[in-house]
């Protein structure tokens, strides 16, 4: 089996499973891009097989430590034990993230069960080009379920791969699922990356028992769902800031058919939070939940420069025992970064507050000890304090 061998202070000999191109030693074998090969440390030994894609950054991914193809069985088992994972952390088998990536030992891959629609993203290119193996493995485990492809996400580019959206297997149908007794339509051939937000699902529970009575502002409200769970636990007003028109329209849908009251705003929230702030708006309750302001290391400091303003100016907003619910889905961001960049915009904004709890991914997206790039949502719940 063609392979390479890494160099002696490669991460991979510490635990993680990824192989940057600087960290190789030695091509050997004359391996394709999309192969498996075999890695190897200085010493000739075996450390793992991977996947191999010399157009990427990442040119080795390791998906077991000892010789093993990308197979059906192989497939078949690792979803399968994926699967089993899930049904043991108690997660609604009928509504969950199935397959996340490196957390599975599957680098790229992911899959999302809502009922019996599947998603699926393959976002590396030896695993695209290994997608019917993987859509012949859930249909042998899940039985003959529809299967959609969303792979227009902007990370395959990186791996040389075009984007695109399609149906696999069967017939779409228009679905709806249930979060905390409200019930959401969803496109998943065209709506947000694959269906939903999944790794918010206990967030929402956590979030709704907080706004009884509380005047709610949701910002970066996408379909709504932060804002209807809000109104349904008894919230006093509900007001949900979006500026996709799209995602506006649908969050009307929802709340209409759940009979629920919300006033939808289709503004940029920085714009929003300006203008409120000049208004002299208060609010009891901010959930803010923004898309990912950075992707990569070099956009760090910017990103953490427009989390340091959003949150100052939602700290202004506050009533003198409000709530903040914020969030960031970016891992490049750690805790402590997050936290100090929160603690600036309370200085900035001249309040104080009490940190409640930490909020985290759930449990359908498992996190790996020693790939840090496993865990990138994180949020912290802060109570103001009065008087000061």
């Amino acid at each position: 089996m063609a392979g390479i061998v890494v160099k002696p202070r490669a991460r991979i000999l510490h635990g993680h499973d990824w192989v940057f191109s600087s960290e190789v030693l030695k091509v050997f074998g004359n391996p394709g891009d999309g192969d498996v090969i075999s890695l190897k440390d200085g010493r000739d030994r075996l450390i793992g097989s991977a996947i191999y894609n010399s157009k990427s950054q990442i040119v080795a991914r390791r998906f077991s430590r000892r010789r093993q193809d990308l197979d059906f069985d192989f497939f078949r088992r690792r979803i399968a034990q994926a699967s089993e994972y899930r049904d043991r952390r108690n997660v609604d088998p009928k509504l969950r993230r199935i397959v996340w990536s490196e957390s599975d030992g599957l680098p790229g891959v992911i899959i999302d069960r809502y009922g019996e629609e599947f998603v699926l993203q393959t976002l590396t290119l030896a695993m695209d080009l290994r997608k019917d193996l993987i859509t012949d493995a859930i249909v042998e485990l899940f039985g003959e379920v529809t299967i959609i492809e969303r792979n227009d996400a902007p990370v395959r580019k990186a791996e040389g791969l075009e984007v695109r959206s399609s149906v696999l297997r069967g017939t779409p149908s228009q679905i709806a699922i249930e979060i905390e007794g409200i019930t959401l339509e969803l496109d998943l051939l065209h709506g947000q990356k694959t269906g939903f937000y999944l790794d918010q699902q206990h967030n929402y529970g956590i979030v709704a028992r907080c706004a009884r009575d509380r005047r709610v502002l949701d910002c970066f409200s996408n379909q709504g769902a932060f804002a209807l769970v809000c109104a349904r636990g008894g919230a006093a007003e509900v007001i949900g800031v979006e500026e996709s028109a799209e995602n506006i329209a649908t969050a009307k849908r929802n709340a209409g058919r759940n009979e629920l009251k919300a006033h939808w705003i289709e503004q940029d929230v920085f714009q929003f939070l300006r203008a409120a702030e000049k208004a002299q708006a208060q609010y009891d309750l901010i959930v803010l939940d923004p898309p990912s302001f950075t992707r990569t290391k070099i956009g760090l400091r910017n990103a953490l420069r427009g989390y340091r303003e959003l949150h100052m100016r939602a700290f202004g907003l506050l009533s003198k025992d409000g709530l903040l619910a914020t969030f960031s889905c970016s891992h490049h961001i750690s805790d402590a970064a997050f936290l100090e960049t929160i603690a600036g915009a309370l200085v900035d904004a001249r309040r104080s507050a009490r940190r409640v709890r930490r909020f985290e991914q759930a449990p359908d997206h498992p996190i790996l000890a020693t790939i840090p790039e496993t865990e990138y949502l994180r949020g912290f719940l802060f109570e103001m304090l009065p008087g000061r």
